[in-house]
C-alpha cells in the first residue's frame, strides 16, 4: 500500500504511523538481540544498528524508532534556519535496484524548534544530531552558519555529526576540501570545548578519491574529531538497472547499489586512521550480511535508511538478530572482535 504512494508522501504517513503508536505491535523489549553493549564516545549502545540521518529529520519519532530495535537514532540534517527544501518531486524509488534517489535539500524545522523538541524528550536511546548549512549561505559564511546551529543543538545531542557531504545543497561538498574542512572543524571543536565537550563526528561522501579520504582523516585527527561517518549518498549512477533512472535527474543515490563503494570508503578510512578513529558505516545495509561487511571493513557501528524503507518495521530486529548469529558462526565473540577483521592495518610504533 505504501509503495503505491509517492515516496515522500509514504514517508510522511509512515512517520505519522510511528508517532501515533500504530507500529507498537513490532516493538521489542530487549534491544540487545544477543549483542554485548558497545561502549563508544563515552556512550553505551545496546546494539550496533542506528537510523541514519534523513529519516527523522526533526526528531519527532526518536523513541518509537528505538522501540523497533534500533540502538541509536541520528536526527537531522538540521540547519540554523528552517527551510522547505528543494521543489517536489524530490524522492524516487528504484525498486529493481533496491535503491532511492533523493534531492530533499535539508528540509527541516530549524535548529531552535528541533532543539526545543529534543530537550523535552525522555529518550530511550542514544540520540545524535546531524547538522548542515542553510542552502542560501555561501561557502565563505558557512562556518558562522554551522556554529549557530551547533550552539543550539550541542546541548541536546549525545553526539553531533557535521554533514559536509550531501549532494543536494549547492557547494556543500566543497567543505570536504582540506582548507575549508580545517577551518570548519577548528571552529566547531573550539566551541565544543567551550560548551562542555560532546563527541564530534564528520560525515563524508562516497565519491571522495583516496587522496580526498586521506585529507579528511588527517584534518579530523588534527582537530581531535571523535569519529567519521562513511558514507552519505552518491551522485554516481553506475550499475543501475532501473530503466527510468535517466529521467529522475539530480540527487543522492542510496541503497543496495551503494553498498560496495561505501564499504570501500569505510575500509579506506580505517586504514588511513590506522584503526584509531572510530567509523560508523552506512550505505546499502539491507540485511545482516551487509552490516557484517561494514564491521569487518572497520566500522564499529552501522546505520541504515533505505533498507528500513524497503523492509518495514521488523528491519532493525531482523538485522540485529541476523548479525548476532552471523558473528557467532564466524567465530567472533561479538562486534568488538570483528571490527576490521577483513583489513590489515599497519600502525606506527
Amino acid at each position: 500500500m505504501m509503495f503505491a504512494l509517492d515516496p515522500e508522501r509514504a514517508h510522511e504517513l509512515g512517520m505519522a504511523a510511528l508517532r501515533s503508536g500504530l507500529a507498537s505491535p513490532y516493538y521489542v523489549r530487549d534491544r540487545s538481540f544477543g549483542h554485548a553493549p558497545i561502549e563508544l564516545f563515552g556512550l553505551s549502545f545496546p546494539n550496533p544498528l542506528g537510523v541514519a540521518a534523513g529519516f527523522d529529520k526533526n526528531g519527532v519519532a526518536v523513541n518509537e524508532l528505538a522501540s523497533l530495535g534500533f540502538g541509536f537514532v541520528e536526527v537531522g540534517t538540521v540547519t540554523y534556519r528552517p527551510q522547505p527544501g528543494n521543489p517536489k518531486p524530490r524522492m524516487f524509488r528504484l525498486p529493481a535496484d533496491l535503491a532511492l534517489i533523493n534531492r530533499l535539500g535539508f528540509n527541516n524545522d530549524g535548529a531552535e524548534v528541533v532543539a526545543e523538541r529534543l530537550s523535552r524528550l525522555e529518550r530511550k536511546c542514544v540520540v545524535g544530531v546531524n547538522i548542515g548549512k542553510n542552502k542560501d549561505v555561501p561557502i565563505e559564511e558557512a562556518v558562522e552558519n554551522y556554529l549557530a546551529t551547533f550552539e543550539l543543538m550541542q546541548p541536546v545531542a549525545d553526539y553531533a555529526a557535521i554533514n559536509v557531504s550531501s549532494p543536494n545543497t549547492p557547494n556543500l561538498r566543497e567543505l570536504q576540501r582540506g582548507e575549508h574542512l580545517d577551518e570548519l572543524l577548528a571552529a566547531l571543536s573550539t566551541r565544543n570545548h567551550e560548551l562542555g565537550r560532546k563527541p564530534l563526528l564528520v560525515k563524508i561522501a562516497p565519491d571522495l578519491d583516496a587522496e580526498g579520504i586521506k585529507t579528511v582523516v588527517d584534518v579530523c585527527r588534527s582537530h581531535d574529531i571523535d569519529g567519521i561517518i562513511a558514507t552519505n549518498t552518491t551522485v554516481s549512477r553506475d550499475g543501475l538497472s532501473e530503466r527510468n533512472v535517466g529521467t529522475i535527474g539530480e540527487g543522492g543515490l542510496s541503497g543496495r547499489p551503494l553498498a560496495g563503494r561505501s564499504t570501500e570508503v569505510v575500509e579506506s578510512v580505517y586504514r588511513c586512521a590506522a584503526g584509531e578513529i572510530p567509523v560508523i558505516g552506512v550505505g546499502g545495509i539491507m540485511a545482516a550480511p551487509d552490516a557484517f561487511d561494514k564491521i569487518a571493513a572497520g566500522a564499529t557501528l552501522v546505520q541504515a535508511y533505505t533498507g528500513f524503507v524497503y523492509s518495514g518495521p521488523t528491519f532493525a530486529a531482523d538485522v540485529n538478530r541476523g548479525l548476532a548469529e552471523l558473528l557467532a558462526r564466524r567465530g567472533f565473540s561479538g562486534v568488538a572482535e570483528a571490527i576490521g577483521s577483513a583489513v590489515t592495518v599497519h600502525t606506527s610504533v
